[in-house]
């Protein structure tokens, strides 16, 4: 009895991240799945304070004259033994668990600090878009947070560019722009992707 309500355990939270109104099948896949996904939302527990974690700097360029006008800070995890671990498989598991907020935050801090290096070094100003997951949008200190990151590392608040999902913004409308307002106050843009794919 006691195997049968775990695998029912299993199904049932595997459905849950399908989400609402599914339902899911116990087998043996799913159950090696539920098992590395927990080994691995274990690991990524450490990979922050072990220094596992990095981001891969991309430019966005101009299309008119071809110069460097600002980049992207995707976020990379190498593990020492599994090797590279894709964003695919690790940021819903940091969402889910809560370590998108602690790994976010050092993103936009990371990425603003090296922005500050290279522009010191003689590069042009260039413009950081960070990616905002509904776990970090949804946060009531986010506003605080990026005003924390900005005056930490000199990094202007108009040169920061937040890209989060038009879904994510038709969660709840209101509130969406209520935030967005406070955050845009401060300087900062907003980028929305996948825009007119849903309600717009």
């Amino acid at each position: 009895e006691e195997p049968l309500m775990k695998h029912a355990d299993t199904a049932m939270y595997a459905a849950k991240d399908d989400g609402r109104t599914n339902y899911r099948t116990y087998t043996a896949d799913l159950h090696q799945h539920t098992q590395e996904r927990a080994g691995l939302s274990l690991q990524l527990r450490h990979a922050l304070e072990r220094g596992e974690l990095s981001l891969h700097y991309q430019a966005k360029v101009a299309l008119d004259s071809d110069d460097v006008v600002g980049v992207e800070a995707p976020l990379r995890w190498h593990h020492p033994e599994l090797g590279d671990i894709s964003p695919v498989q690790f940021i819903p598991i940091a969402e889910d668990n809560g370590l998108i907020i602690p790994i976010g935050e050092w993103v936009m801090e990371t990425a603003c600090q090296q922005l500050v290096v290279w522009q010191a070094q003689g590069l042009p100003a260039l413009g950081l878009a960070v990616n905002l997951s509904p776990r970090q949008f949804n946060h009531p200190d986010l506003h605080k947070h990026i005003n924390e990151v900005l005056a930490r590392t000199g990094f202007a608040a108009d040169q920061l560019e937040l890209e989060i999902t038009e879904s994510l913004v038709m969660q709840n409308p209101e509130r969406a722009i209520e935030l967005m307002s406070t955050i845009k106050a401060m300087g900062v843009r907003f980028a929305i992707d996948d825009f007119g794919t849903g309600y717009s």
